[in-house]
């Protein structure tokens, strides 16, 4: 069973970075894509960027040229570095893995807070 921990959600000013880490466990089968969604009160979740197991990014309209995804296969790590923040970043940042193994299979994480002071 393969499970997802977000690291490094916080409180930061506007125009500070913050890095979140996203750690999985368990075995990984097949192709996989691991990304970044972003939730705020009375919103469905949203894309924010996310990351093939070969490399291939894709970031939402609203986080381009700010957020770089990134990831380490070797530890099952995929990170995403933050800067120049804005209020409108603020929500509940969740990791999301994708594997394709004969079926498609999606797992989350718990969340991580991150507020972004004005």
């Amino acid at each position: 069973q393969v499970q997802l921990a977000e690291f490094g959600g916080g409180l930061v000013q506007a125009g500070g970075s913050l890095r979140l880490s996203c750690v999985a466990s368990g075995s990984i089968l097949g192709r996989n894509s691991m990304g970044w969604y972003r939730q705020t009160p009375g919103k469905q979740r949203e894309l924010v960027a996310s990351i093939t197991d070969s490399g291939s990014t894709n970031y939402a309209v609203s986080v381009e040229g700010r957020f770089t995804i990134s990831r380490d296969n070797a530890i099952k790590t995929v990170y995403l570095q933050m800067n120049s923040l804005k209020p409108e970043d603020t929500g509940v940042y969740y990791c999301n893995l994708i594997t394709v193994w004969g079926t498609r299979r999606d797992y989350w994480g718990q969340g991580t807070q991150v507020t972004v002071s004005s």
